[in-house]
């Protein structure tokens, strides 16, 4: 029996006249993502998205497994393609197709989308036949159209006639490539990957960038970086990673700045460093993992010192998110574990014993310009590591 997945777009429906743009961003998205899985036919008809598999040798279990990290999808289905387009080839289809969770099941219905008008049944007619036919092969079966445990769809289409059981949740939000293209400030921790994630979600295509501070900071920090990005490229797909060597700016930070404000300080330096990056690379906005209050350098006072820095544009997804949500969106997207491990990024190098919540930016960027760190940052900038993440790795 041949297979198809059928995956239906999400909000992209809603783009008018640009939907279109959408729709092709999103299949090229799909094909990257089943790369490795076999040879498949991508088409768009109706708001469905039709993956056909072009071999037997196809790994549909992965393959649906990625598809449900694809952002742009609001639902997919594994379905079973009919013989013909008939209602005796769906009634020969759809109890052998989902025979092993109608054995489980105590309740069914089935739901009928006859999207090709042509078709002599209408979908009432569809849902009784094909309900009648079920109940035949399972007799221990009742229908509750109400709360079953199993429902069986009949998708009468332009290409031809599919049955699948309940599908599956998609990812969400709009294709990765249709929202810009912005820089991350990645660290270790649980915070940056999750906001990566999110800002993924709403089509931006991502530029990560690290501070390393060897020997404050070990390889192993940055590997675990390396990591936590493969994951997040499940999602947002390959990108670049940029490597800052930090180390002289932060001792300068020590020696020359006032303790209370180092925090504060190292962030401006953090953004204005990335900043540049991203106009390197076309990128139009910064992406932090800040949340309000979290921590010091995360009230009002202290980012909005941390935002003069830039001119760009700054995101931050996760603001008024609790840890609670940000460590249950974690995982989900499989980054917990890693960023739990005991591998500390530059952010926690000479931190203040007692920092200060409520800078005056007058002050901030005197002790900034006092500093002349000019110099250390274009050092900096001139012995950047690239490193590409691909989610193949």
């Amino acid at each position: 029996m041949k297979e198809i997945l059928l995956l239906k777009d999400g909000e992209i429906v809603l783009k008018g006249l640009n939907r279109r743009a959408f729709e092709d961003v999103l299949k090229r998205n799909i094909r990257t993502a089943l790369r490795g899985t076999g040879e498949y036919e991508v088409t768009s008809a109706q708001s469905t998205i039709y993956v056909k598999p072009l071999g037997d040798d196809c790994d549909l279990d992965e393959a649906s497994e990625r598809i449900g990290r694809v952002f742009g999808l609001v639902s997919y289905s594994r379905a079973a393609m009919c013989e013909e387009k008939t209602m005796e080839s769906v009634l020969a289809t759809a109890p052998v197709y989902l025979a092993k969770q109608l054995k489980k099941a105590k309740t069914f219905k089935v739901e009928a989308k006859r999207s090709d008008k042509k078709f002599p049944c209408k979908s009432p007619e569809i849902c009784r036949e094909a309900g009648g036919e079920i109940l035949r092969h399972f007799p221990h079966l009742r229908v509750d159209v109400h709360n079953p445990d199993v429902t069986v769809y009949v998708e009468i289409r332009d290409f031809g006639a599919y049955v699948h059981a309940d599908p599956l949740r998609g990812a969400g939000g709009i294709p990765v490539g249709t929202g810009g293209k912005a820089v991350i400030l990645i660290s270790g921790g649980i915070d940056s990957p999750v906001a990566a994630y999110m800002m993924a979600k709403r089509g931006i295509k991502l530029t990560a960038v690290h501070f390393a501070s060897p020997p404050y900071t070990s390889q192993r920090a940055e590997d675990k970086v390396v990591k936590l990005l493969r994951k997040v490229s499940r999602y947002a797909g390959s990108m670049r990673m940029i490597t800052v060597p930090f180390t002289a700016i932060q001792e300068k930070l020590r020696d020359d700045c006032p303790e209370e404000l180092f925090t504060i300080i190292m962030r401006r330096l953090m953004m204005q460093i990335s900043e540049r990056i991203a106009k390197q690379y076309d990128c139009a906005a910064l992406i932090t993992g800040e949340s309000l209050g979290q921590v010091a350098s995360q009230t009002i006072g202290a980012l909005g010192c941390t935002d003069e820095a830039a001119d760009m544009v700054v995101f931050r997804p996760l603001i008024g998110m609790d840890k609670q949500e940000i460590i249950d969106i974690s995982y989900r997207i499989d980054t917990y574990e890693t960023s739990i491990e005991p591998y500390e990024d530059c952010c926690t190098v000479f931190t203040p014993k007692h920092p200060r919540t409520k800078p005056i930016l007058k002050f901030v960027k005197e002790a900034q310009e006092r500093a002349r760190f000019e110099p250390l940052v274009e050092e900096a900038l001139q012995n950047l590591k690239i490193t590409y993440i691909n989610p193949e790795d």
